[in-house]
């Protein structure tokens, strides 16, 4: 029996738990799905991993530039033993946190003013498109001069990242809802401030929150390219580090380690995303 003709027994069916049974069979067949990319990403990664450590043992590849993964995990465990890492490791996310989180909100902040004025909003476009192309290494000289060779100047070289790309995302957004929605409002007598908040800010919620997983990327970039610039700690000065002395197991080593810090970051954000999104 095909799914149309099950809904449309359905009701006459005898069983009054039919749609319950629909949606138990969705759902394990979500879950049977997801598993099953689960298994597939995890196989992935280990084939990954056995071809790089078999192409080190092998002389297939460089090890004095591209080392392999027992050696690469073997200094990771020495500098978590040590404690050497952490310090390093608080520095980077710490960093990160802040320009992440003063990103998002200077970012939407500024979307609601630009949207607020549509004056402002011409006056600034150009200047937004154009400081958004330029590359942020360039500018992180300036921001050094600026504010100091320190935690001040690598936060303001993310900032510069992750602002920009908040304010367009989130201003596109808010320009893309319906404006039948906006003159139904507007009939009945609201006033700006009423639109915003019962038309344009719900219907902008979704886009608004999915920010934020963009900006987690945009953060892990801002931080460190100013800790390449600056910093005299951190994970991006270990990778500097790595390189001048060529140790390039460190590099690689500091390289996984942002890998996976940076993975966990999104996927709380994801869940944050979720329940906001569930909630509302």
């Amino acid at each position: 029996m095909t799914d149309p003709e099950l809904l449309q027994a359905g009701p006459a069916s005898s069983d009054p738990g039919w749609l319950k049974d629909i949606h138990a069979r969705h759902m394990r067949h979500k879950r049977k799905i997801k598993n099953r990319v689960i298994m597939v990403q995890t196989a992935l990664l280990v084939l990954f991993f056995a071809l790089w450590e078999l192409a080190g043992r092998s002389k297939w590849i460089d090890v004095l530039l591209f080392s392999y993964p027992t050696k690469i995990f073997v200094s990771i465990w020495e500098d978590i033993v040590s404690g050497e890492i952490w310090g390093h490791l608080g520095v980077t996310v710490g960093e990160t946190a802040v320009g992440f989180l003063l990103g998002t909100l200077i970012g939407t902040l500024l979307a609601v003013l630009i949207w607020w004025s549509p004056f402002l909003n011409r006056v600034l476009d150009p200047y937004m498109v154009v400081f958004n192309s330029m590359p942020k290494v360039a500018l992180g000289p300036i921001f050094i001069v600026m504010f100091g060779a320190g935690f001040i100047a690598i936060v303001v070289t993310t900032l510069s990242i992750t602002v920009i790309v908040t304010t367009l995302v989130v201003y596109n957004s808010f320009s893309e809802v319906d404006s039948n929605l906006i003159k139904v409002v507007r009939t009945f007598g609201g006033t700006k401030s009423q639109v915003f908040k019962r038309v344009i800010l719900p219907a902008s919620f979704p886009a608004i929150v999915s920010t934020l997983k963009v900006n987690v990327g945009m953060a892990w970039v801002g931080v460190i390219v100013g800790e390449f610039l600056v910093a005299k700690s951190g994970l991006g000065y270990l990778i500097m580090y790595g390189f001048q002395v060529f140790n390039f197991t460190l590099v690689l080593s500091s390289l996984l380690i942002i890998a996976i810090v940076a993975t966990a970051m999104y996927q709380m954000v994801v869940y944050i995303e979720k329940k906001l999104l569930s909630h509302r």
